[in-house]
């Protein structure tokens, strides 16, 4: 037998589960998104604004110049009041979820472009950096026309000791009669 003390709720443990656990319906948030980016899409077309129009104009007219008794929405229009409300009320979440997964792509494209931005400022300052260092070693290189003109100064000093003349550079080869 239960003594009286066991019968009664104690108050320093938690009661257990009474009710059964409810699940909730599982959906795939992907395909959510994608409904509700189409949807968003469609909504910001030409065509809805169109049919929307038209619906809301027939709309009118059946209720006002049809006989009263096939008139299904009196003069306040209540019943098309509370079908716009309807659909504006499932319009602005689905509205902002597809603007929320578009800001969300949009943050991982400008992260991309800041790593190609930033690897291509990398690669440009190499680049600069190689191409500073080969105009300094250019720089210490006997270009063709420095040895030209040393050449030239050579033979001007050796002509001038022997008395000969030489003919300049490459126009020896030209004058030379044996080749002519």
């Amino acid at each position: 037998m239960a003594s009286h003390e066991d019968r009664l709720e104690r108050l320093d443990q938690p009661k257990g589960l009474k009710r059964p656990i409810v699940r909730r319906p599982d959906y795939d948030p992907e395909t959510f998104g994608r409904f509700a980016e189409g949807f968003a899409r469609f909504m910001g077309t030409a065509r809805f604004l169109v049919f929307m129009t038209v619906v809301i104009i027939v709309w009118l007219l059946w209720n006002t110049l049809c006989p009263p008794s096939l008139r299904f929405d009196g003069f306040p229009f209540i019943f098309l009041t509370l079908i716009l409300s309807l659909q504006a009320s499932y319009a602005a979440p689905l509205i902002l979820l597809a603007q929320n997964r578009q800001e969300s792509r949009d943050r991982v494209t400008q992260a991309q472009d800041r790593e190609a931005a930033t690897r291509s400022h990398a690669d440009m300052e190499y680049l600069a950096r190689e191409v500073a260092s080969l105009r300094l070693r250019l720089g210490e290189i006997a270009t063709r026309d420095f040895l030209r003109s040393e050449l030239r100064g050579l033979f001007a000093d050796l002509d001038g000791s022997r008395g000969e003349r030489r003919p300049p550079d490459d126009a020896a080869g030209a004058a030379d009669p044996a080749t002519g």
